[in-house]
């Protein structure tokens, strides 16, 4: 499980050295996005032409009974990299399915170090690190996404558990604008932005504050936020 960084930028910034070796070891990959991946691992640079290696999407279009084709180079003796598009293989993130199938033939599966948005973005916000939650994205109706902030901010309040959750980019601002209209003034919100990039924006404060404050530049940026209480 190979992760990738999370923003713009050198990848030995936010990965260890030796994550480097055990990629230049590997000739398979199952990855989300071909594209992004033969990137990530042309800057990380293999000793071999990227031509030479073999890459299998494994995406929100796959259909999930191709995975057990995809595992097959694997029990016929090939190592297998797993690559996101960003952050962590494996979390929020289609390819869980692969390790699954991983398990289910006995599979060694290796974890490697790297950045998680999620967890990073809980590390600087000041909410609950003994007790939180990732809820993934909300639902894309209005009507149910303003439920869904609701019953996130029930469970905050009254378990004082850290409800973390993610938007498209493009959706962020009206997200940040329901929030806004449909929160409690007391609800501690934290918006953290393009975290480990040059523009990186994370701040924790009630909804009352938000609401005076000028609106962070979140439009079309990867976001995470977090709902808890004071």
């Amino acid at each position: 499980m190979i992760p990738c960084p999370i923003a713009e930028g050198e990848w030995e910034r936010v990965l260890p050295a030796p994550n480097g070796d055990v990629m230049r070891s590997i000739n398979y990959f199952v990855v989300e996005n071909t594209r992004t991946a033969r990137r990530f691992l042309s800057k990380v640079g293999m000793g071999r032409p990227i031509e030479t290696l073999t890459f299998a999407e494994l995406n929100e279009h796959t259909d999930l009974r191709e995975v057990e084709q995809l595992i097959k180079p694997v029990l016929e003796g090939a190592d297998c990299g797993v690559i996101s598009e960003a952050g962590l293989p494996g979390v929020a993130d289609p390819g869980a399915a692969i390790v699954a199938a991983a398990h289910r033939h006995g599979v060694k599966v290796v974890p490697l170090v790297g950045p998680s948005s999620i967890l990073m973005a809980l590390m600087a916000s000041g909410q609950n690190g003994q007790s939180f939650a990732f809820n993934g994205y909300l639902p894309i109706k209005p009507a149910e996404r303003v439920q869904a902030l609701r019953r996130f901010e029930k469970r905050a309040l009254t378990e004082g558990q850290a409800q973390i959750f993610i938007e498209a980019p493009y959706r962020n601002v009206k997200l940040f604008d329901d929030m806004l209209k449909n929160l409690a003034a007391e609800s501690m919100l934290t918006v953290a932005v393009d975290i480990s990039g040059e523009e990186e924006f994370i701040q924790t404060a009630p909804i009352k504050v938000w609401r005076s404050r000028k609106l962070p530049d979140m439009n079309k940026r990867p976001a995470i936020f977090i709902i808890g209480r004071a």
